[in-house]
């Protein structure tokens, strides 16, 4: 485990979260003017200040709230020299000749152009991984380590609804998961294009105490068994080793096969049972029928809790 986390740091060095908050700080010689300073000087009458006002951070969030307020200047930094040379004078020369007033926007943090750690940092001044439910495994979490950040699914300003509608979850988490979006298109397939099954039914965009994939549930067992839960068990006669991943068989997403199987029957069972005799068939005729399917006979073949008529586990009931 030492070894691993070593060659992590080496191959993603990591800054400290202090080098982190220096980028975040905005100009020291700024002084902050607060929010109705900032947005009627360049955003008076336009989306970003109609979306702010309607969201949770905007004027939702009033001082009888016992809240913590926040402004543009809670995320962009003081904003004073943004605005010192939004004189009076330039606004109605500018609105006269028909141009668009812009502050120096320069002097205000850059978060664009910051490392994707030092912008979700912004967000979790607020947000702080130890104090809000579902973010407390975000720092260890995939996304975190790869770079994506707050601002690539939740768009700050282009909504008054900051959170991301279930159903449109697939549409946002496909936009990197390319791969996962063309199983989708597979003939079987979760019906997550038709919005009866959703990414957040299995996973948690922002952190898991699972090791794989980001799962709501520890094991991929638990989460399949949400939903397909005939399938849990426990059963006297158990499918040998196969009980805590459902993907020796099943891939999760889509498949060019019936039930979403990693392999057409039976290949799919003979990879583990190449040498399974058959009882009772004597013809080719009879063996070609038996070698159809091996659930035709075998049809409890996540476990059963009862002897088949030879007395042995075998899944026919």
């Amino acid at each position: 485990f030492a070894a691993g986390c070593a060659a992590l740091k080496e191959s993603r060095p990591i800054l400290p979260i202090k080098e982190y908050e220096k980028l975040i700080v905005g100009r020291l010689d700024a002084d902050y003017i607060g929010t109705d300073n900032c947005l009627k000087a360049c955003h008076a009458h336009d989306k970003n200040r109609r979306d702010f006002d309607m969201s949770t951070m905007g004027s939702q969030l009033s001082r009888e709230s016992g809240l913590p307020l926040v402004n543009c200047e809670s995320c962009h930094g003081p904003g004073s020299l943004a605005v010192e040379q939004l004189t009076p004078q330039k606004l109605a020369a500018d609105a006269k000749a028909g141009k668009k007033t812009t502050c120096d926007y320069k002097t205000l943090v850059d978060i664009k152009n910051i490392p994707a750690p030092a912008q979700s940092l912004i967000c979790l001044k607020c947000h702080a991984a130890n104090a809000t439910f579902n973010l407390h495994n975000w720092n260890a979490s995939t996304h975190s380590i790869n770079d994506v950040s707050c601002s690539d699914c939740h768009r700050i300003h282009g909504s008054h609804n900051l959170k991301v509608k279930v159903r449109d979850t697939a549409a946002m988490c496909e936009r990197c998961h390319q791969d996962v979006k063309a199983a989708f298109s597979l003939p079987n397939h979760h019906p997550v294009p038709e919005k009866k099954v959703f990414c957040t039914d299995c996973h948690d965009a922002h952190g898991s105490a699972s090791a794989d994939k980001l799962l709501r549930r520890d094991t991929v067992k638990e989460t399949c068994t949400q939903c397909h839960t005939e399938k849990e068990g426990p059963f006297l006669y158990e499918h040998a080793d196969l009980t805590d991943d459902c993907r020796a068989c099943h891939t999760p997403h889509g498949s060019v096969n019936n039930n979403l199987l990693t392999a057409r029957e039976p290949f799919l069972c003979l990879q583990c049972h190449p040498s399974h005799p058959i009882a009772g068939t004597t013809t080719a005729e009879q063996k070609r029928a038996v070698y159809t399917r091996c659930s035709d006979c075998h049809s409890q073949i996540h476990g059963s809790d009862l002897p088949s008529p030879s007395g042995k586990g075998n899944f026919i009931q």
